[in-house]
C-alpha cells in the first residue's frame, strides 16, 4: 500500500478506535445512574488520610512519584495510601513518602480475563468500596485521567473528597474535577495534588529513584556471574514492550549491539521480564560479541541499580526507560504509537533522546491493532540502525560518561 493511502488508513482506523463503542455508550447512562444513588458517608477519620489510585502498569506508576513526592512534603502528618496494580506494586517499595500500599487485580489491566463476567468489575466496585471504608479516608486522587473505576469506587467508599481529571465517565463522580491539558505525565500528576502543594515548575520536579545496598550488591554479583567486574562499562538494551506495534526488529537490535559494544568499548547487557527471553535469545543469536543477558532476574529495584550503573539504556517505550531516567542515566527510547508529549522519558533532551517515525499517522495512542497486519503499522519499524546509533553516542557523549 502506498505511504499516503496508508497514513489516510491508520487514521481513519485511529479515529474509529477511539470513538466509544455501543457498550462504553451503555455504561455512560449506567453510572450517571449510579450517580444519582445517595451515598452514605463514611465515619470521619481518625487522621488525615490520602489514597492515590494507580492501576496502571510499571512505567505509569513511576510517572507518580514526583506527585507522591511534593504530596507528602506540603502534607508531612498525613498518611499517604497508594492502591496500585500487584503488577506494579514493586515501584513503590523504596519510595518511602508512601505509608501504605494497597494492592488490586484492577478490572481492565488483568492480562488474562477469562472467565470474569460482564458483572465482575461492578461487584469488585461494591466489594473494594466497603474495605476501603474501613480505612477511612479524607481524600481520593484518581491519577489515571479515564479512570471511571477507580472515581466510582472512590464514590460508593463515601471519600469526601474526590479529585480527578474531568473526563467523560470519571467527572460524574469528582467533587474536585480538574481539566485536562495535553503535557507530560509527570506533569499531569503533579496537577491533581496542587491543591495541597501549589504549582510546581518543571524545573522544581524531584523524578529521582533510590537505589539500595542490597540491590547494588545485587548487581555486582550478577555481573561477576558474567564475569564482569564492579567497574565494567556497561550499556543496557531492554528491547520489549507490552504491545508488538512498539517494537523494533530482532536483527537490528542484533546490529546496534554489535556496533556500539565495539565503538563505546562496553559490554551489552539485556533486561527483561522472563517472558521475554524468547525474543532476547533470537537477538542474541544474530550477535558476533557476547552479552550478558539479566532478563528474568530482576526486581524493580534491582533493575535500578544496573540502570544506574549503564553508559546509557536503549529500548522502546516502555517502563524501563523511565525507571533510567529516575537514577540520571541517558535514554534512548524509539517511539511508535504513543505520544513523546506525554510519555517521553524525564530529563534534559541532549540526554534523552526520542526517535520517531515521520508517518503522518502517529502519534495514533492506538496501542493495541488486534489481528491488523504488522505491515501496516511501520512506524517503529521505519526508525533506522543509524539513528539510534548516532542518538546513542551522542546521549553518552552528552552525559560525560563515554
Amino acid at each position: 500500500m502506498e505511504r499516503d493511502a496508508l497514513v489516510i488508513r491508520n487514521r481513519a482506523m485511529a479515529e474509529a478506535f477511539h470513538t466509544p463503542p455501543l457498550k462504553h455508550r451503555l455504561r455512560h447512562w449506567l453510572l450517571r445512574g449510579v450517580k444519582l444513588i445517595p451515598i452514605l458517608r463514611q465515619k470521619s477519620p481518625d487522621k488525615e488520610r490520602i489514597l492515590l489510585i494507580r492501576p496502571d502498569h510499571v512505567g505509569d506508576v513511576l510517572l507518580t512519584i514526583p506527585a507522591i513526592r511534593a504530596l507528602k512534603h506540603a502534607k508531612p502528618h498525613a498518611e499517604i495510601h497508594a492502591l496500585v496494580g500487584g503488577w506494579s506494586a514493586g515501584v513503590l517499595a523504596n519510595i518511602t513518602e508512601i505509608d501504605t500500599v494497597l494492592t488490586l487485580d484492577f478490572p481492565g489491566f488483568i492480562r488474562n480475563s477469562e472467565g470474569k463476567s460482564t458483572l465482575s468489575p461492578y461487584q469488585l466496585a461494591l466489594k473494594t468500596a466497603r474495605q476501603l471504608r474501613h480505612v477511612r479516608y479524607n481524600s481520593a486522587v484518581i491519577l489515571r485521567p479515564d479512570h471511571w473505576w477507580g472515581a466510582l469506587v472512590a464514590h460508593l467508599a463515601g471519600i469526601p473528597e474526590r479529585i480527578g481529571y474531568a473526563t467523560h465517565d470519571v467527572r460524574p463522580f469528582l467533587n474536585y474535577p480538574i481539566a485536562p491539558v495535553h503535557q507530560h505525565a509527570i506533569l499531569q500528576n503533579l496537577r491533581l495534588v496542587e491543591r495541597w502543594t501549589g504549582a510546581i515548575a518543571p524545573e522544581k520536579v524531584n523524578y529521582t529513584y533510590p537505589v539500595s545496598d542490597e540491590d547494588t550488591q545485587f548487581v555486582d554479583n550478577y555481573l561477576a556471574e558474567c564475569g564482569l567486574s564492579s567497574q565494567a562499562r556497561l550499556l543496557c538494551i531492554h528491547p520489549g514492550a507490552g504491545t508488538w506495534v512498539k517494537r523494533w526488529d530482532e536483527e537490528r537490535w542484533a546490529q546496534v549491539a554489535d556496533t556500539l559494544s565495539e565503538q563505546l568499548d562496553c559490554t551489552i547487557v539485556f533486561t527483561g521480564g522472563g517472558h521475554e527471553l524468547g525474543m532476547i535469545r533470537a537477538i542474541t543469536s544474530h550477535m558476533k560479541t557476547n552479552p550478558c543477558v539479566m532478563a528474568g532476574n530482576t526486581e524493580i529495584g534491582q533493575l535500578a541499580g544496573l540502570y544506574a550503573r549503564a553508559l546509557a539504556v536503549i529500548g522502546p517505550d516502555s517502563g524501563p526507560m523511565h525507571l533510567a531516567a529516575a537514577v540520571n542515566t541517558p535514554t534512548v527510547a524509539l517511539f511508535g504509537p504513543a505520544d513523546p508529549l506525554e510519555f517521553a522519558p524525564w530529563g534534559a533532551r541532549d540526554q534523552h533522546y526520542i526517535i520517531t517515525s515521520d508517518i503522518g499517522c502517529r502519534p495514533c495512542r492506538v496501542l493495541d491493532w488486534g489481528t491488523d497486519a504488522p505491515e501496516f503499522h511501520p512506524c517503529i519499524r521505519e526508525i533506522t540502525i543509524g539513528r539510534v546509533l548516532d542518538a546513542t553516542r551522542r546521549a553518552v557523549q552528552a552525559s560525560n560518561r563515554g
